[in-house]
């Protein structure tokens, strides 16, 4: 499986943004696209009215468009914060209230992958205190996960985009990976490969690929610099992606890119017909 053969769903978090979220699953179909992903669209309530998440299950339908990926609560994002399961306090809790809601929604719309983003470090706060609280979470969120038959994602970012952000490696998120699936016995969590963020810091990307494609459940891209289209920076993407492919990964690529001051649909055109 190489680089023409992938499928590719189109983020609606930083694409198409300049739509309204019920618009943009149409967009995405009128651009070519038969699944979409999103960040939790919903950034100031983990828990929103039912008929708001009934609204957006409508408008994936009414398009054709499969969400194929969906992030727990996270926090302001984009903004501030990268994630709520390991910020002790409220956020922890908003976390914990959303797991069943996003778990739910997931089923009800067909999406097995289920993108847990971990969350900053808080001065004054013992990391290991945040590390044990961020596994209890992510085993509640894997139980949840494995009851609508999804997989439960580990992303790592990048530090100097995301400097409190703890997993900022490969490694760091598959030894997380890895602690949750021995925690549960169940094996549905897997890595989130942003080829994007790896490298921003600065990681060997095929050494990524050949050590990790078989952890991998998700895998995003942008190019590098600017995070744009591929084609924009110096990323060699069409290559490691087909080195993905001949590792065995057969599962969704996320475009989850700036369109830059085009609209969202003339950014496409690096993709294979």
């Amino acid at each position: 499986m190489g680089f023409q053969d992938q499928r590719f769903d189109v983020n609606l978090s930083i694409l198409f943004t300049e739509l309204p979220l019920l618009e943009r699953p149409a967009a995405a179909a009128a651009a070519g696209f038969g699944a979409v992903e999103l960040w939790w669209p919903w950034v100031d309530s983990p828990t929103p009215p039912q008929a708001e998440l009934d609204a957006l299950g409508a408008a994936l339908d009414a398009a054709g468009t499969r969400l194929v990926g969906l992030n727990f609560y996270a926090g302001q994002l984009p903004g501030p914060d990268r994630g709520a399961l390991s910020v002790p306090g409220e956020e922890s809790d908003r976390f914990r209230a959303n797991i069943d809601v996003a778990a739910d929604f997931a089923r009800s719309v067909g999406c097995t992958a289920l993108n847990a983003l971990y969350g900053n470090r808080v001065a004054g706060v013992d990391p290991q205190i945040q590390d044990s609280l961020a596994l209890e979470n992510l085993v509640l969120a894997a139980r949840a996960a494995d009851r609508v038959g999804a997989t439960l994602l580990i992303e790592a970012l990048n530090a100097p985009e995301s400097p409190l952000y703890p997993l900022v490696s490969a490694p760091a998120a598959i030894e997380v990976v890895d602690k949750v699936n021995t925690a549960t016995g169940l094996g549905n969590a897997k890595f989130l490969m942003d080829l994007y963020h790896l490298s921003m810091n600065g990681e060997n990307l095929p050494e990524v690929i050949d050590a990790y494609a078989a952890k991998t459940g998700h895998v995003q891209i942008a190019d590098n610099p600017g995070r744009g289209a591929p084609g924009t920076g110096a990323l060699p993407l069409e290559q490691l992606l087909d080195q993905l492919g001949k590792a065995g990964y057969d599962g969704w690529v996320g475009l989850e890119y700036k369109a830059g001051d085009r609209p969202s649909a003339d950014s496409f055109g690096w993709l294979p017909a």
